[in-house]
């Protein structure tokens, strides 16, 4: 994918966005290196650290107990006895210490893989940035182009300190010297090396250098300096927004005519995380583990674009390994969150079933099995590596729906048989009752939730004792997760030619369902529509989807032109004929079609949100296509937007439009009208289910032009409701895989299409590249 000017791609970079000197310098612009381990290197294209986040975080238990070691590189050239700062440190509002962005020529992400270059007095310095897998270090390397000997002095700008935390003055960090290797001692330990290429070799001196002669290192007396760093990101959140570091040169690097290269290392000291020997090699092993991304991605797709690529390569930095409990894990989001429970289920088939890595989500299956408790899978692993919430209704529920999803792209029936006794054990004790009133209803079989002041479903928004999203009781889509789950085990159990112990439940459930159908429609012109039952259709006895597979054959028969089956679009309806809704705009009610629930004493919540759709595009939720197109067409005149849906129509008076400033405001309007990205998987489904393909793609189109913007090459968590402006964590999981999910979907759909017309048309079609 490219943003701006056309670029040529070295080693062909399967996504590619380049932008020029002024585009380059908008510090909205954030970019994310990860290295699977829960430590990140985080700035703005241009370099400039914009939030306490930036910089280089390394964690110590992975993927938690994380702290800051740099806030950015300290860079400084001088060309025939001038100097000027390369670096730009934001130190107030719009003031910078150092010259970084007004001398940008542009930037440009190759993979996901920032490179900056500046100009000065004829001197074009190249800056490439890598953050080696497992390593826990961020490396800076430079290629000097230069008529004359020019010298460039490297060093850093310090930190030592949680990541969520600031300095109100400057650490106490001891500098210790040691040739090409500095150690900077705080509370813990940084390391910083100094690395020249050997003459002639990969990493040698930059093309077209006539001059084959090495750089003059000379190592600085560390003289460790004060430096006040403005951060506007925290600052627009209402969070504390400036901090004082340590400023250090460390090395000057002088290049003989022509230039060369050089490269900065940075590594916070962790267990197991060997150092950086050569960075170049390093750089060339990074970028060939993400060419292997793409085309894995590619290949479990037959979707070969740069819009796949870039969210293959996106989706890569979610995935991190975790000490304890050991397996894989999911960060729900940077820079601030951990590995969440929910988070890493939603996310699981865009994150590793879409970009062809089902080995992972094996992974991230078993890791959350291990950690059961009670039949509930953690909500959130805590920061400081010692323990876990189990907060969450949706979390296990949603396990259910990744193992399905994974047994049948996988064809994995070992698998299948080792996860059947967890899948039972969740579902049994959400039947006999767990923690947080959790338990089935006998009264209709559907599940009831909620306690308290805690929250248990994604609208978690909480401030002190004010809930701001109070959903006790039986939330839709968690009765949609619910027969999901039980409708997983009667599958699972009859491909692997057992009996299921949840037939029953799964039947008296979807009976129970029907209840969170609303007699509550507009009021309509007997032209419109015949019968408002009709319209209902609210006998949905003849609308289930198949009861079980007939082997482990059929779990694992997709072909990767079949991924749109991976979330089992809505089913047939059983023979129930389609039931056409047309509603007017100006007629059209704002109190829902689908409750958004029931509360605990069983009254609806007629709230308009997008839980509704979340909840049809779930296989076992019974609905006519009558039910489905009016919570569509009611979700497309109140909710949609170009980048996501509203988490509350606009038309209730709770709405609240503005996403952004103190927390306060924030957590009250969160989930009361923002805009959030990842419903739109569920949207997707639901249109293409009704053959609707360009409508689909049409929905798709403001989110994918947004992966330029913001976090580059990422999908942000939310949208302010109104302005839709970027808000939350710039690198969302679920954000990121759900759109990649619907963009593989419907792009499937539309091969699909072109090929019934070239067959209508007489045309022959062309071999699959896939077959």
């Amino acid at each position: 994918m490219t943003t701006g000017a056309p670029v040529s791609m070295p080693r062909g970079p399967a996504s590619v966005f380049s932008y020029g000197p002024q585009a380059a310098r908008d510090p909205g612009l954030e970019v994310l290196l990860t290295d699977g381990l829960g430590g990140f290197a985080l700035s703005s294209l241009a370099g400039v650290p914009t939030r306490c986040y930036s910089g280089l975080v390394v964690s110590q238990w992975p993927p938690v107990k994380r702290f800051a070691h740099l806030a950015s590189p300290l860079e400084e050239l001088e060309v025939a006895g001038e100097h000027v700062a390369l670096h730009a440190l934001e130190i107030a509002p719009n003031v910078f210490e150092g010259r970084g962005l007004e001398l940008l020529t542009g930037a440009t992400m190759w993979n996901l893989l920032p490179e900056r270059e500046q100009l000065w007095r004829g001197v074009r310095v190249r800056r490439r940035q890598v953050m080696p897998h497992g390593s826990g270090a961020v490396i800076y390397l430079y290629d000097v182009t230069a008529r004359d000997s020019v010298t460039l002095t490297l060093g850093g700008f310090f930190t030592d300190r949680d990541m969520h935390a600031m300095h109100r003055s400057a650490p106490n960090l001891i500098f210790q010297a040691g040739g090409r290797h500095v150690k900077v001692q705080g509370e813990r330990d940084t390391v910083v090396r100094l690395h020249l290429p050997d003459v002639g070799q990969a990493g040698g001196p930059v093309p077209g250098q006539s001059i084959l002669k090495e750089a003059v290192v000379a190592a600085l007396t560390p003289a460790p300096f004060v430096q006040r760093v403005y951060y506007r990101m925290d600052e627009a959140r209402g969070e504390p927004s400036t901090e004082y570091v340590r400023g250090c040169a460390l090395w000057r690097v002088t290049f003989p005519p022509g230039g060369g290269r050089v490269a900065l290392s940075v590594q916070g000291a962790a267990p197991d995380q060997p150092a950086v020997d050569d960075p170049w090699e390093a750089l060339d092993a990074e970028m060939n583990r993400r060419q292997e991304l793409t085309g894995r991605a590619w290949r479990a797709t037959g979707v070969t674009d740069g819009i796949v690529a870039t969210l293959a390569l996106a989706a890569d930095a979610y995935l991190v390994n975790r000490a304890q409990p050991a397996g894989t894990s999911v960060i729900a989001g940077y820079p601030w969150f951990s590995d969440w429970g929910r988070d890493s289920m939603i996310a699981l088939t865009g994150l590793t079933l879409v970009t062809g890595r089902a080995e992972t989500a094996r992974d991230i299956l078993r890791t959350y099995l291990q950690a059961l408790r009670r039949g509930l899978i953690p909500n959130h692993f805590h920061d400081d590596g010692g323990g876990a919430g189990y907060n969450t209704v949706d979390g296990s529920l949603w396990l259910a729906v990744a193992l399905e999803r994974y047994v049948r792209t996988t064809g994995d029936g070992q698998f299948a048989r080792e996860c059947l006794p967890a899948l039972r054990e969740i579902l049994g004790w959400h039947v006999q009752g767990t923690d947080h009133g959790i338990c089935v209803d006998p009264a209709d079989g559907l599940l009831k939730a909620g306690e308290g002041q805690v929250q248990l479903t994604w609208m978690d928004a909480k401030i002190h004792e004010w809930v701001v999203t109070p959903r006790h009781g039986k939330p839709v889509e968690i009765q949609a997760l619910w027969l999901a789950a039980l409708g997983a085990e009667v599958r699972l159990s009859g491909a692997l030619g057992e009996p299921s112990m949840f037939a029953d439940a799964h039947a008296r459930a979807r009976q129970g369902f029907s209840a969170l159908w609303q007699q509550v429609m507009p009021e309509l012109a007997p032209r419109e529509v015949n019968s408002l039952a009709e319209l209902m259709g609210l006998d949905t006895t003849g609308s289930s989807g198949p009861s079980g597979l007939t082997g482990l054959v059929a779990l694992g028969d997709l072909s990767r032109g079949d991924l749109s089956r991976l979330s089992s679009p809505l089913p047939e309806t059983g023979g129930l004929g389609r039931q056409e809704a047309v509603l007017a705009p100006s007629t059209r009610s704002h109190r829902a079609v689908l409750a958004d629930g029931l509360d605990a004493h069983g009254q609806p919540d007629l709230s308009v949100r997008p839980n509704a759709l979340v909840a049809l595009a779930l296989m076992d939720t019974p609905a006519t296509d009558a039910q489905v197109d009016a919570v569509l067409a009611q979700a497309e005149e109140q909710l949609l937007t170009p980048l996501g849906l509203h988490t509350l129509s606009p038309l209730d008076s709770r709405y609240l439009g503005n996403y952004g400033g103190p927390q306060l405001i924030r957590d009250a309007a969160y989930h009361q009208g923002t805009v959030w990205p990842w419903p739109i998987g569920s949207y997707v489904e639901l249109l293409l289910s009704r053959g609707e393909v360009g409508r689909a793609r049409a929905a798709l189109s403001g989110l994918l032009g947004h992966l330029g913007e913001a976090g580059v090459g990422h999908v942000s968590e939310v949208f302010s409701g109104d302005a839709l402006h970027p808000g939350g964590c710039p690198f969302q999981a679920w954000s990121v895989a759900e759109v990649l999910r619907a963009h593989v979907l419907v792009s499937l759909a539309e091969m699909e299409q072109a090929a019934q017309a070239q067959n209508a048309a007489g045309v022959p079609s062309r071999p699959s590249a896939r077959a």
